[in-house]
């Protein structure tokens, strides 16, 4: 049973007081919870394992908190139900809940059926699975059911959206090399697939989308704010041939176009390997951070009146290369995975974690790699602050989630390590800024808002988000958005929702739960 500790959790107002670098961003603190959450797991394997790793956090009880779903790699993923007290100490419970299968890289949650009860996607080596939440953490295989073809390859990226006029989301699946070339992979990338619906009984046959270069990870995001977003690819270089980043043009009742150089898509090739997205120079574009092998990017709109999605790299400038580790004695070159945008210290600005690991002992690239967690100032750039925060660790990290799992307003940390146990961090610092979460709710298809923006105004900055499935590296999140805001007591909130309708603006008061409908006002929720 749990009881709330909000009077003390909830009410954690002003005075930025978190140990702080001299003339740099308040140092959050955080405290290993591995050995007492009951989070446990290990993913494991070896050739078809060196990439994927995700970690899934969604509810699916409906208590609100946010509970998991690891994946396994050769043992089988593993599900942990939230059992923490409100502000108290991360605490998970093991349960058989039908997603115990093996061969999982990677899990993203998705209301697929709109039903309110949360689904989720199962990427593996293998046939890939839509398992039907039937409540209570419970699920069953539905691609029967759904008409949905899991194939069998080797996938390791996924990205869903809802095309206009759509009862049913559009499903992206990345596909990495031939599993049949293990021993001369290079130029063996399998094709990437697009499960549109069929009306309203499912999915069709899924389309390839050609050419395909062995995707890490996939984003639908509305890049040039048209109502109509796009399908970003990140792609791994090591094996293919002659291949690039890419970005799809996804029309409701049109063929997936593929941007060219003729559109103003620039040729780009790095190790492509996840993607974060935030607006975060408040053009109100979203930016795109790409992680790598030594070569991180974060790209900006060069020219947004122009229409043409013409990206220049600001990383170097913006301190976000991470592209060594930054404590130790191994200064090899880094190998970043799954990146993740959000205000991990409650002071109304964006911070950037990224999780680290070697491929699998690759001589030319570092083995004891730590974790980033990259710290925003006020002008826009940021500052290491992974060994301050307590959360350097230099197991080979895969698949992350920051979430406040314990909702008292502080973002949580677990991280998916291959060949190494699972870790997770507990967010204990002192007194951090305020703070909003935020969950969306529509009726009809789409239930969580897919596709939405929301906006939050603190003072004379305003916070954009946009509500996305994907990204990141083989694992997503579903439920509260949360923002923090400084010293502000309140906020200004608004959303524009899927079909571009904008909400009125409403001022909610800092440091709670809400939930947001269209045309209603906002309403509390109360952790219990």
């Amino acid at each position: 049973m749990r009881h709330s500790v909000q009077g003390a959790a909830l009410l954690l107002l002003a005075g930025l007081s978190v140990a702080a670098a001299e003339d740099g961003p308040p140092i959050p603190k955080f405290a290993e919870d591995t050995a007492s959450a009951g989070v446990v797991g290990t993913y494991k394997g070896e050739w078809q394992y060196m990439v994927g790793g995700g970690a899934a956090s969604f509810d699916c009880n409906g208590d609100r908190y946010a509970d998991l779903l690891l994946a396994g790699g050769e043992s089988p993923a593993r599900f942990f139900r939230n059992t923490s007290m409100a502000g108290g100490s991360l605490t998970f419970a093991e349960q058989v809940s039908g997603l115990e299968v093996d061969s999982v890289t990677g899990a993203y949650p998705l209301d697929v059926d709109s039903d309110g009860i949360m689904d989720l996607v199962l990427l593996r080596v293998g046939a890939n699975i839509i398992m039907r939440g039937l409540g209570e953490c419970r699920f069953d295989p539905a691609n029967d059911l759904w008409g949905f073809e899991g194939g069998d390859g080797w996938s390791t990226a996924l990205a869903a959206t809802w095309e206009k006029g759509a009862g049913w989301p559009t499903i992206a699946v990345g596909n990495y090399i031939d599993r049949a070339e293990e021993f001369s992979p290079w130029g063996s990338c399998t094709d990437n697939w697009l499960h549109r619906p069929a009306g309203d009984k499912g999915f069709a046959p899924p389309l390839a989308l050609k050419p395909s270069y062995c995707a890490l990870s996939m984003l639908f995001t509305d890049w040039n704010r048209s109502g109509m977003p796009s399908l970003r690819v990140s792609n791994d270089r090591e094996y293919y041939e002659g291949g690039q980043e890419q970005m799809w043009q996804i029309l409701p009742g049109q063929a997936p176009a593929l941007l060219t150089e003729k559109d103003g898509w620039k040729k780009l090739k790095i190790w492509g390997m996840g993607i974060a997205s935030a607006d975060l120079d408040a053009d109100g574009y979203p930016d795109y951070y790409l992680t790598s092998m030594a070569d991180n990017k974060l790209q900006v709109l060069a020219d947004p009146k122009s229409g043409k999605p013409v990206y220049k790299d600001v990383a170097f400038a913006k301190g976000v290369t991470a592209h060594r580790p930054y404590t130790g004695d191994d200064l090899k070159p880094s190998t970043g995975w799954h990146a993740q945008f959000d205000d991990v210290n409650n002071d109304g600005l964006l911070d950037l974690f990224v999780a680290k690991g070697n491929v699998s002992a690759m001589p030319d690239f570092a083995m004891k790699d730590p974790n980033n967690l990259l710290l925003q100032n006020p002008d826009g750039t940021f500052i290491e602050a992974g060994d301050k925060a307590g959360v350097a660790s230099t197991d080979s990290a895969r698949g992350a989630a920051l979430a406040d799992f314990n909702m008292d307003g502080l973002l949580d940390l677990v991280v998916v390590n291959r060949n190494a146990p699972v870790q997770i961090w507990r967010n204990v610092s002192d007194a951090p800024g305020n703070w909003l979460g935020l969950a969306l709710h529509q009726p009809g298809a789409n239930p969580d808002a897919t596709g939405a923006w929301i906006e939050v105004k603190a003072g004379d900055r305003v916070t954009r988000r946009e509500v996305t499935v994907g990204g990141g590296h083989a694992g997503g999140q579903a439920g509260w958005w949360h923002f923090g805001l400084a010293a502000s007591p309140e906020a200004e909130v608004r959303v524009i929702w899927p079909d571009g309708t904008a909400g009125d603006w409403q001022t909610l008061a800092a440091n709670g739960f809400y939930d947001l409908a269209p045309g209603q006002a906002a309403t509390v929720w109360t952790a219990p």
